[in-house]
């Protein structure tokens, strides 16, 4: 909520590219792009950072959702 229209545009402007990339040297079948902005959101390190998440089929029982869980055992990382 802290950036300036310009810092955004520039941040999403590289999704395209990060695409690309993954896409070239992992073939993935699918990503999930986000953030999460403020602890209500899951935000756990207080900076802006962009997620790009290659996704493959069969990579969670059911991915509809999202990231949630998607790694059960990496879930909760951080202490209680």
């Amino acid at each position: 909520m802290d950036t300036t229209a310009a810092e955004r545009t520039a941040l999403w402007a590289l999704v395209p590219e990060e695409l690309e990339r993954l896409t070239k040297e992992h073939s993935p079948d699918g990503f999930n792009i986000g953030l999460n902005d403020g602890p209500a959101a899951g935000q756990t390190i207080g900076h802006l950072h962009l997620h790009v998440i290659p996704r493959y089929k069969g990579d969670a029982p059911d991915p509809r959702g999202g990231v949630r869980w998607i790694l059960p055992a990496k879930a909760k990382y951080w202490a209680d």
